[in-house]
């Protein structure tokens, strides 16, 4: 997935006005190193999904990845599980992320039953699954359409299925959401951005990526009828959650 990839350098030029941040060309094709540079724990995060799939999913089983950008998730599965294990079906709105996840897959696990297709995942007609995999999806969503879309992926999941959530959250108490955005910002210095790298992304999620408390988003999934939830994984101000359906 490197080969075709480079250094995230979008916002290294000072800019009259910043517009807002979407997963064009330009960031499809420095995904990889943003991510990796971006989003403290998301390698851990995609190690976990394997064994996580290993325990509750059934063999032969449908997965949903939404919001499957380059195809990380089904490369961590597939890295894990035989062909026979599973199947799934990666949903993206980027034609970009799509066409590259596409020749990825098909290059490196071309015996496993993955499919990428294009599509909003608000709108999607859900097939039975055993898994569904929200990994930084859900907080580029409208608030109001974000409790509907779990209930259709809990409608949609096998009695004893599993989604598996990881967002970028907010803590309710200013204070300590204050101190974990500046230790975020520490994070991103020490992987080489600069101060106008992180002020003027900064500005361009304004509005775009709207994150939640943890407990907001245990509160949606109780609500979209999953009987529990536990925040498995927690890195500064980013999480991953893991909500059950009733066997």
């Amino acid at each position: 997935m490197s080969d075709a990839s480079y250094r995230d350098a979008i916002f290294t030029t000072p800019l009259d006005q910043v517009a807002q941040f979407s997963f064009d060309e330009r960031v499809v094709a420095c995904f990889p190193d943003m991510i990796r540079r971006s989003v403290p724990g998301y390698g851990q995060i995609l190690g976990m999904l394997g064994i996580i799939a290993e325990r509750h999913l059934p063999r032969g089983a449908h997965v949903y990845d939404l919001g499957c950008s380059l195809g990380a998730v089904g490369l961590a599965l597939a890295g894990r599980l035989p062909p026979q294990a599973f199947s799934l079906t990666g949903v993206d709105i980027s034609p970009g992320m799509i066409a590259r996840a596409k020749d990825t897959l098909a290059r490196e696990c071309p015996d496993h039953a993955i499919e990428i297709v294009e599509g909003d995942i608000r709108h999607l007609n859900y097939r039975t699954s055993g898994m569904v995999v929200l990994n930084f999806t859900l907080q580029f969503l409208p608030p109001e359409d974000r409790d509907g879309v779990l209930s259709k992926l809990h409608a949609a999941l096998e009695p004893g299925g599993v989604l598996v959530m990881s967002e970028k959250i907010r803590a309710a108490n200013e204070q300590e959401n204050a101190w974990l955005v500046e230790r975020y910002h520490d994070f991103k210095r020490a992987n080489g951005y600069s101060e106008l790298e992180i002020s003027q992304k900064r500005t361009a999620l304004e509005n775009v990526l709207i994150p939640d408390t943890l407990d907001a988003h245990h509160a949606r999934l109780a609500q979209a009828g999953f009987s529990r939830s536990t925040t498995w994984f927690q890195y500064l101000n980013f999480a991953s959650i893991i909500a059950f359906k009733d066997e």
